[in-house]
C-alpha cells in the first residue's frame, strides 16, 4: 500500500492521540471503541488507521505493517524497539512505572537486610533490570492479569506495574514503595517506510511535533 497506516490501540492512546492527529489534518471516520472495524478510514484518502493491541503496536510498526504507530515507553523497553524511529515524546497516556507491596510491609528494611524478594510484573524486563541495578535479590513471577491480587493472595510480596491515580492500589491496601521510571507514549515511525514515503511522512511528523511543544 503506498498510503499511510497508523497503527493505534483502543482506550487512553488512542483518545488522547486524536487530538494531535488532528494538528495533522487526519481525522479517523469511526471510534474504535463502538466500532467492530480494526482498519478504520480517516479523512485523507490514502491515511488509515489500525486498531491493535498496545503490546502489538511496535511488532506492527518494525515489521512495515504500519508506517507509524504510538507506544508507551514501558512497551517500547519491556518487548525491543529494534528497527523503530522513536522521533518524538508525545507527553500523553502519561503515568509511572512503580513498585508496590502491601500497606504495613516494610520493604525498605526488606531490601536493607538483603531478603530475597518475590515479585510480580507483567513487566519483568524492566523490573528485572531495576532490582539488578540496585543490588536486589528477587524471584520474578510474569503475570497477565490484575498484579494487584498477587500480594494479597500470598504469590508476591511486591508487585512492579503502572500507576496513574493509584486508586486501584489503595484499594486492595496496596502503597507504591519505589518510583522506577516515568512513563509516556511515544510516536514510532517504520524506518524503511520514512525513507520510501518520507515527502508523505514529514510533514505528519511535524505537525505532531511543533502540538507536542506548545
Amino acid at each position: 500500500m503506498n498510503g499511510i497506516t497508523i497503527a493505534l490501540s483502543k482506550g487512553r492512546i488512542f483518545a488522547e492521540t486524536l487530538p494531535l492527529l488532528a494538528s495533522a489534518g487526519i481525522v479517523p471516520h469511526e471510534d474504535p471503541e463502538t466500532s467492530r472495524r480494526l482498519i478504520i478510514p480517516t479523512n485523507v484518502a490514502d491515511v488509515r488507521v489500525v486498531i491493535v493491541r498496545a503490546s502489538d503496536a511496535p511488532t506492527y510498526v518494525q515489521y512495515g505493517a504500519a508506517d507509524l504507530g504510538v507506544a508507551g515507553r514501558d512497551i517500547l523497553l519491556e518487548h525491543g524497539s529494534e528497527g523503530l524511529y522513536q522521533p518524538i515524546d508525545l507527553r500523553i497516556a502519561c503515568c509511572r512505572m512503580m513498585v508496590a507491596a502491601p500497606l504495613g510491609f516494610d520493604y525498605q528494611t526488606a531490601v536493607r537486610q538483603g531478603a530475597r524478594l518475590r515479585v510480580a510484573s507483567k513487566y519483568v524486563n524492566i523490573a528485572r533490570e531495576h532490582f539488578a541495578a540496585k543490588g536486589v535479590h528477587v524471584d520474578l513471577i510474569k503475570l497477565y492479569g490484575s498484579m494487584e491480587l498477587a500480594p494479597l493472595a500470598g504469590l508476591a510480596d511486591a508487585i512492579v506495574d503502572l500507576v496513574s491515580t493509584g486508586s486501584t492500589l489503595k484499594a486492595n491496601n496496596l502503597v507504591a514503595v519505589e518510583h522506577i521510571m516515568d512513563i509516556s507514549s511515544r510516536l514510532i515511525v517504520n524506518q524503511a517506510a520514512l525513507k520510501i514515503k518520507r515527502e508523505r511522512l514529514m510533514p505528519i511528523l511535524a505537525a505532531l511535533a511543533s502540538v507536542v511543544k506548545q
